[in-house]
């Protein structure tokens, strides 16, 4: 019962306690998609869950929808038909849009598939929603559309008014920013209510350590419980704004509710920056503290920046965001969860 005990005192969302909603999460089956599932079912909500399962697990559904499984619906579909996206948004009141393709480094390799599926993916739900409707869709950006800017923290007007195409460094960070210009058109033209956020290094239960672009926090977690020596892409001196998934699920229920946020777009982190050096000490710390540290360097990855860290006032401004779990707690969370 985590995410009932962690947002049981969250006075903004005192709402949702009382009173049911129908929500839409795409990409449900996926690592925030399903843990955005588990903590509405948790607030009593109705929840419609649509996945393809190219990405997604089943395993993670049948994880999310255990404690009330009454109010959860999967529909099996992608989000490039544009038939299942009018099907799925149906009588919906909110949708939390989550369904893409997440690899930098496989974006690059596979432009045509990123375009397909996180561009023309994302402008049918835009699409579909407005034609059913909904009162508000959340959807999910990234920091990677920051690029190699040097500014740190990263701050939302900075790319707005300092905007270079050239800072890109990755389609996928490309095909996100495409998403929010989507959006900000949909809100201007259509009044279709829509906020973004640009998450930064989320971490948590149900991410894949499987593949080789996955999430450095569940790759090396992985690595260290089955006694195999982590990578390091550079020197370790690169820096993240490592966010757990509780606060990502917090930031989403937030901007459900909260009144004059439409068309923006919020940083969603911890505001705090970690070395890849420091983070793999505190891993082997929480996940094998009898073992020495051990670590293998290889050359830096083509699209991974140096520096990353999130300026998160304005989702305290407009959201009243605070995060609620730290960085050492949600890898004490991610712990318990694979126990």
């Amino acid at each position: 019962m985590l995410y009932e005990n962690l947002l049981a005192n969250v006075p903004e969302l005192e709402i949702l306690h009382t009173q049911k909603f129908r929500w839409l999460v795409t990409g449900a089956a996926g690592f925030i998609g399903s843990n955005l599932v588990e903590a509405l079912l948790c607030l009593n909500q109705c929840v419609i869950g649509l996945d393809n399962f190219t990405t997604g697990k089943h395993e993670n559904i049948k994880s999310a929808t255990r404690i009330n499984p009454g109010n959860f619906t999967l529909i099996n579909g992608s989000i490039n038909d544009f038939e299942t996206c009018k099907l799925a948004t149906q009588n919906i009141d909110f949708v939390l849009h989550h369904a893409a393709l997440i690899s930098v480094p496989q974006s690059l390799a596979q432009p045509q598939n990123y375009h397909a599926t996180n561009a023309q993916g994302f402008a049918n739900i835009l699409e579909a929603a407005r034609a059913n409707h909904a009162k508000r869709i959340m959807y999910a950006s990234s920091s990677a559309v920051y690029g190699d800017s040097p500014e740190i923290p990263k701050l939302e007007a900075s790319l707005s008014f300092n905007f270079n195409p050239e800072n890109f460094l990755s389609t996928y960070a490309l095909t996100k920013y495409m998403n929010e210009l989507s959006a900000k058109f949909y809100s201007n033209i259509y009044g279709l209510e829509c906020v973004g956020f640009r998450y930064f290094n989320v971490f948590g239960q149900r991410q894949d350590p499987s593949g080789a672009y996955a999430a450095v926090i569940s790759k090396w977690v992985d690595c260290v419980k089955n006694s195999e020596v982590p990578v390091i892409f550079g020197d370790g001196k690169a820096t993240r704004d490592f966010c757990s998934v509780q606060n990502i699920v917090l930031a989403n229920l937030l901007a459900a509710l909260a009144p004059n946020v439409s068309g923006k777009v919020f940083n969603i982190g911890c505001g705090i920056e970690t070395s890849l050096s420091e983070l793999l000490r505190m891993i082997y710390k929480i996940f094998a503290p009898a073992q020495e540290l051990r670590v293998n360097y290889e050359s830096p990855r083509a699209g991974d920046i140096l520096r990353s860290c999130a300026d998160i006032s304005l989702a305290r401004k407009y959201l009243h965001y605070e995060p609620i779990v730290s960085l050492e707690t949600g890898l004490e969370f991610l712990k318990e969860s694979l126990a």
